[in-house]
């Protein structure tokens, strides 16, 4: 994942976010598929955000497409998606589709996630975590 910098003879210089420069032999190229993720110029953010079991699905909607709405990065137009995606066994999972350029793809990924925490927690939604309750026994001695 990363820039195209340099195509040269033999291989093909990738530049990742975290700066860091790929060389790739053209051969793995010319004989493997390539994803473009900036040639349309906006791209979808997918997130999955669990909330508790006993949680109202309708409110933790409506809270998370406020979230998006209220965010500048965040495009109108392909419409923005929240939906149910699993009954995990630790809590409801929701998928949520904001839609924003290539170039802020990253930061609408982050402050999305912190501002549907945020939105969720205020509006009495919990956030759960995997729990795992332990029952000890006794074993009496055999007499």
């Amino acid at each position: 994942l990363g820039v195209v910098k340099e195509v040269q003879i033999f291989n093909t210089i990738l530049l990742t976010p975290s700066n860091k420069r790929v060389i790739i032999p053209n051969g793995a190229v010319s004989n493997g598929s390539i994803v473009n993720y900036s040639a349309e110029g906006i791209l979808r953010v997918d997130l999955v955000i669990g909330i508790a079991y006993e949680s109202d699905i309708p409110k933790a909607k409506e809270v998370l497409y406020k979230v998006m709405a209220d965010h500048e990065l965040v495009l109108k137009d392909p419409a923005t998606q929240v939906a149910v995606s699993e009954l995990a066994d630790s809590s409801v999972n929701l998928v949520v589709r904001p839609w924003c350029t290539a170039a802020d793809y990253w930061q609408v990924y982050f402050d999305i996630t912190e501002a549907a925490k945020v939105g969720l927690e205020a509006s009495g939604i919990s956030i759960p975590f995997p729990q795992r309750d332990v029952h000890l026994f006794e074993q009496k001695e055999a007499a």
